[in-house]
């Protein structure tokens, strides 16, 4: 048994094959595993929790992790070492959640392209057909994720709070969502995972797309994005896609082409999930 997992902050999904890329199990989805931000006990419990894990754990041959937080040694490291000691009989590979979204977004292995994640976080990257290039280490959600759904519910809490927002767009925020100061301050300060907390706001512009504000707002954090992350790359936007994968990205399609009609890049592929693309690129050579 093969398994395959694509990890955010907020959810991890697993999917389980064999040899031949046939599942195995339905898919299976777990709390996200971020070793940047989750201690390795808390780790062991989220894996040790699933049932469908559990019992098939001896069975399992490969796992084939990628995840966010997996970006640096010291995490890889630390989810590594929690993955062998649950699958003892398997072979495990832990990488960053980019490369999910490179193999699923290339329409062959060695096809060169910018590649973003836009989701609970965000990253871009340079894949040479090769190897994966990166100029900026991320710094996590507090100072970079421009554009995530971090970002973004962080913006409407702030707009919200400042009275930015129209009259009618916040009394439907309110609506929404608990806005007591201390609810927000006890998840941001006393819950783990409050990246994934400010991400679960970000569902409101896209329910919202109607009104001028969440159309700003969505392209603002784009442009963004794009100035600090993709303009990075600016020397190989001329001859290469830029792909999106994560399911911000998946929603913000019009307003990402936009973008990118301002700023001079041309767009790719759109990938909302990138784990149905990374079957057969783990099963071809087993």
């Amino acid at each position: 048994m093969i398994l395959i997992v694509d990890s955010g902050s907020t959810k991890s999904d697993w999917i389980a094959v064999d040899n031949n890329g046939n599942k195995l199990l339905e898919k299976i989805r777990t709390k996200g595993l971020n070793p940047a931000i989750l201690p390795e006990k808390k780790l062991k419990k989220i894996i040790k929790n699933n049932e469908d894990l559990k019992n098939n754990r001896d069975n399992v041959t490969h796992v084939f992790f990628y995840g966010a937080g997996c970006g640096t040694v010291k995490p890889v490291e630390t989810l590594k070492g929690v993955l062998q000691s649950f699958f003892k009989n398997a072979h495990v590979e832990v990488s960053e959640d980019t490369m999910a979204a490179v193999y699923s977004c290339i329409s062959s292995p060695d096809q060169a392209a910018v590649v973003c994640i836009l989701g609970t976080g965000s990253n871009c990257s340079y894949y040479d057909g090769e190897k994966l290039h990166q100029k900026v280490i991320s710094l996590g959600y507090t100072l970079m994720d421009d554009a995530s759904g971090n970002y973004y519910g962080k913006q409407l809490i702030r707009d919200y709070y400042f009275n930015h927002m129209p009259e009618n767009v916040k009394v439907a925020f309110g609506s929404k969502y608990n806005m007591d100061a201390d609810y927000i301050k006890y998840n941001l300060y006393k819950q783990p995972n409050p990246n994934a907390y400010l991400a679960n706001f970000a569902e409101f512009m896209f329910l919202h797309k109607d009104s001028e504000y969440t159309l700003n707002l969505i392209k603002n954090g784009i442009r963004l994005f794009a100035k600090n992350m993709i303009m990075q790359f600016k020397d190989k936007l001329n001859t290469v896609p830029v792909h999106f994968a994560g399911s911000i990205a998946f929603f913000a399609q019009d307003e990402i082409k936009e973008v990118a009609e301002e700023m001079g890049f041309k767009t790719g592929n759109f990938v909302r999930r990138p784990i149905d693309g990374l079957i057969p690129f783990h099963t071809q050579d087993l």
